[in-house]
């Protein structure tokens, strides 16, 4: 066996107390944390830069994970870049209310992982577990159980669910391999749930038994009693005929959802998504009855990524994501960031195979200096530009009946001849009609096309991402509208949620406009806030 290489953090690591109150009074005078202020001073120049959405307080950014509540707080983690060791760490951030956000040290470190990448956390009564993928190790895992969940210990050394080596002891990275020859099963992104006095856990992965053998998604179960020693069982996703070839199932977060449970992933080539079925607790088998997206295009540019998700106690589930860039340059060309973070999104079961989609936590504590908009017809084919309602970092909600228009637009971050713009557009019952055999409307479409959001030469272009969503005959259109610099995020009567990154050029594209094409319709009510930052 040949010796591994030391992959031992550079990084400044502290230890820390086990009260509040002195964990309080070291983080006052913690070296990284001043040097966090001090990035997020110097970057908060940058007209792109997001104060209502998560980003990170130096360098770039990749997945959330391990998102969890603990002791009375939220915990996000993500894959933080620290400049004396620019490979995936832990970053970590703790939140009263999901949306204010304060930064904390990384988490967790690499040693004899090359890096730490995506996973997911599990909350004990006494502890926090975290697994997570060791890139040239396999699955870790790693414990707090401190009041900030600062000091993080791992379990052991070497990865309990170790990826396939050869005879001479080097490491085979294994993601999304189909070698038959290696493990029957591939190590990464893994996720973590107990069921009696059993733990589980799925890791992300591909098999060769789509058409032709080509591959389609895995997610492989494994179950142990003491954490350290895993048994494998088999792949755990039964009946999806929904995703496509080629998908693999990263990032796996699998919860109880009402009296269902859901499945939320990552596919390397399609996005963002979720399965919705039934736990065989017997088989150990989720069972599929239905899917949906969290991305509606390509990941990149500009596209939303990975998903952290966890229970939020009450039936439903708490989820964020990671949003790409979208411009030419390397992210060091782009202010030492990258990546942002979703609002996070509240998911609840309202029908066997139906999810509600709304903003989760306290938003409504940023909002500042509030407009209303009266009812007021909005002439077919005239677009209508709405006095006094106006600003790149801000929060709309309107309702609209939408009568006879088969298509109704609300343009946002526009300049005054429109040479940039966002155009939200919806179509009335212009999709797929339902899966039960076409019984009811047809789906409408929700649309968020950046073709003219930005006049800069090195934004990349991304055709406009585009959403179904149910909207009954009798029920008005109800946009709820997050812009925030460099991201638009759109939900939908509650039911879908859109979101894309946009780079305006002007500081003057700050301008909301309306239209009514073909015929008639009606702003029933518009009311929009100006909103303040989430870092306190």
């Amino acid at each position: 066996m040949t010796e591994q290489p030391d992959y031992e953090s550079k990084a400044p690591k502290y230890t820390f107390a086990d009260t509040l109150e002195e964990q309080e009074e070291q983080l006052a005078a913690n070296p990284t944390m001043k040097r966090f202020a001090e990035s997020r001073a110097a970057m908060s120049d940058d007209p792109h830069r997001p104060v209502c959405h998560f980003v990170s307080p130096e360098n770039a950014m990749n997945d959330p994970n391990g998102l969890c509540f603990w002791q009375g707080r939220w915990h996000l983690f993500y894959q933080g870049y620290p400049a004396e060791h620019p490979r995936e760490h832990w970053g970590h951030a703790v939140s009263d209310d999901l949306i204010h956000w304060r930064d904390l040290p990384y988490a967790i470190y690499p040693k004899n992982e090359r890096a730490c990448y995506s996973g997911a956390t599990f909350v004990e009564d006494d502890r926090v577990i975290a697994m997570y993928h060791g890139t040239f190790a396999g699955n870790m895992i790693a414990m707090a159980s401190d009041p900030l969940l600062l000091n993080w210990k791992k379990l052991t050394d070497h990865a309990v669910i170790p990826g396939s080596r050869n005879p001479d002891g080097s490491y085979i990275p294994t993601e999304m391999s189909l070698d038959p020859n290696l493990l029957p099963y591939t190590v990464f992104d893994p996720c973590i749930w107990k069921k009696g006095n059993m733990y589980y856990s799925l890791s992300a992965g591909r098999q060769g038994t789509g058409p032709d053998g080509k591959p389609i998604r895995a997610n492989y179960l494994f179950r142990s009693k003491d954490l350290a020693t895993w048994e494998y069982l088999h792949p755990f996703v039964e009946g999806d005929c929904f995703t496509l070839v080629g998908d693999d199932g990263a990032c796996p977060y699998f919860w109880p959802i009402g009296d269902r449970h859901i499945l939320l992933f990552f596919s390397h080539m399609s996005g963002g998504q979720y399965l919705l079925g039934d736990y065989d607790t017997e088989r150990d088998k989720f069972v599929v009855t239905s899917h949906g997206k969290c991305n509606f295009g390509a990941v990149l540019p500009c596209g939303v990524h990975a998903p952290s998700a966890t229970p939020d106690g009450n039936g439903g589930v708490i989820v964020i994501f990671n949003m790409n860039h979208g411009t030419w340059r390397l992210p060091a060309e782009d202010g030492d960031w990258n990546q942002i973070m979703t609002l996070p999104r509240r998911l609840t079961l309202t029908g066997r195979d139906e999810l509600a989609m709304e903003p989760a936590g306290d938003v409504e504590s940023l909002r500042r200096d509030h407009r209303h908009v009266d009812m007021m017809t909005l002439p077919s084919n005239q677009e209508v530009m709405l006095e006094g309602i106006t600003g790149n970092v801000m929060e709309i909600v309107a309702e609209i009946d939408t009568q006879g228009s088969p298509m109704v637009e609300l343009n946002v971050l526009c300049s005054p001849g429109k040479q940039e713009h966002v155009r939200i557009a919806f179509f009335r019952e212009r999709g797929f009609h339902p899966r039960q055999m076409r019984e009811g409307p047809p789906y409408s479409l929700v649309s968020i096309d950046s073709s003219y959001a930005s006049t800069l030469p090195d934004v990349e272009s991304r055709p406009p991402e585009t959403a179904p969503v149910l909207i009954h005959p009798d029920e008005m259109l109800q946009l709820r509208i997050f812009i925030d610099k460099s991201v638009v995020e759109v939900f939908v009567n509650g039911r879908q949620c859109l979101a894309l990154r946009v780079y305006p050029a002007r500081e003057d594209s700050v301008g909301v406009s309306l239209r009514s094409q073909g015929n008639d319709a009606v702003l029933a009510s518009l009311d929009a806030w100006q909103m303040a930052s989430i870092y306190r």
